[in-house]
């Protein structure tokens, strides 16, 4: 357990300080998309159950106030669904500009180390070059990671408000 720690901080020292902005933010951006998976796999399936139930133990279920109801009623399933995704979509998309932010601030280490040695000693330089690199892989990585469960999430929750129109039923009046 101590190993893996010290790879940790050794990766992390290699990164440099905005690799741990990026970790906390991938870190919080995965807690609100598992969040949302479960919602989605338990809490949702009970409350669309309930909302049907609800609109088939109606009498009205043909008149325009029934349809502003049933109306209604989607809406508050698709805003229990959609809740997080702004916020997680804006994580996504906050993972590559750290990223960057973390090239700029290796590429500044570097360029004093030439500042500093007068030249291009390239071993003196690795320590900036590994600082730009790697925070820009951990943004990258994030994101994309972000975008796939993001895209999951939003195509889930407009299937589920299309199923929910299906089974509210309007009936004909006639």
């Amino acid at each position: 357990m101590l190993e893996l720690f010290e790879s940790l901080r050794d990766f992390t020292e290699t990164g440099g300080i905005v690799l741990l902005f990026i970790g906390g933010l991938i870190f919080t951006m995965w807690l609100l998309i598992l969040e949302r998976i479960i919602y989605v796999n338990s809490g949702h399936r009970q409350f669309k159950k309930h909302v049907i139930a609800t609109w088939q133990a109606r009498t009205d279920r043909a008149s325009w106030n029934a349809e502003q109801i049933r109306q209604a009623m989607v809406s508050r399933v698709s805003l229990k669904l959609k809740y997080s995704l702004p916020i997680i979509q804006a994580l996504v998309a906050l993972c590559p500009l750290l990223g960057l932010m973390g090239t700029v601030t290796g590429m500044i280490q570097v360029f004093d180390v030439m500042a500093l040695s007068g030249g291009g000693n390239a071993r003196s330089m690795a320590a900036g070059v590994s600082k730009a690199t790697i925070p820009t892989m951990a943004g990258m990585v994030g994101a994309l990671s972000g975008v796939f469960a993001s895209t999951w999430l939003t195509r889930t929750a407009k299937t589920e408000r299309t199923h929910l129109e299906d089974a509210l039923i309007m009936q004909r009046q006639g």
